[in-house]
């Protein structure tokens, strides 16, 4: 057996123990998008069945794009049922990337076609008032069913930065997706900021909030 294959086994044993913990079914609920300057932060939530497997599922982040939108394409089709949460930066600005966060995650989970017996999210601080919630440290390194959302998430946001390059040419979305690159904050210093930037956050550079740049 392969590094890979042992590595995807492994996860889905962490699933099925939870699984005898907290009943069948269990959704994986994980979040893209906290960090950037820009855009909106996207959550998946995920339910795989117990006898699924699908090879090299894994933290999105540790993963290259052809990977993650290989195993996008395979997860939408064998999943149990998914659902997507999107957030706007306007909302972020209003009540801060913590909440908008939960928030995300929350109409990810609504979004779900089917009974859930227990919540499995990625992180510390996710409550939920109808649901069985574990929060799982590092769990899209942990849970087949976590790091699945992670991959659904991180590509849904991604292909949505893309798309918004084509609106705002003079950010390169679809390459730094809005994260804190260099070569963002050069962009941002030369044109200011775009309609989808996050007026709250702040260039550690210069450490003063992006509304200076009104």
């Amino acid at each position: 057996m392969n590094e890979l294959r042992k590595r995807t086994k492994k996860l889905i044993r962490f699933d099925n123990k939870l699984r005898e913990a907290y009943g069948r079914f269990i959704c994986g609920v994980d979040e893209a998008g906290r960090g950037p300057l820009a855009g909106p932060v996207i959550a998946a939530a995920v339910m795989l069945d117990e006898n699924t497997y699908i090879d090299g599922i894994f933290d999105s982040k540790q993963l290259n794009e052809e990977q993650r939108n290989e195993l996008f394409v395979e997860i939408k089709s064998k999943c149990t049922s998914f659902g997507i949460g999107l957030v706007k930066h306007l909302e972020i600005d209003r009540i801060n990337i913590l909440n908008a966060t939960k928030l995300a995650m929350k109409k990810a989970i609504e979004h779900m076609q089917t009974g859930i017996d227990a919540v499995l999210v990625d992180g510390n601080f996710y409550q939920h008032d109808g649901l069985t919630v574990v929060n799982i440290v590092k769990g899209d390194t942990l849970s087949f069913s976590i790091a699945a959302a992670s991959i659904i998430a991180k590509v849904t946001r991604d292909r949505l930065m893309e798309k918004y390059e084509n609106l705002f040419p003079a950010f390169s979305f679809g390459k730094h997706k809005g994260y804190p690159t260099k070569q963002h904050i050069d962009e941002i210093l030369k044109n200011g900021y775009s309609e989808i930037h996050r007026r709250t956050f702040k260039l550690k550079c210069l450490d003063e909030p992006l509304s200076l740049f009104d």
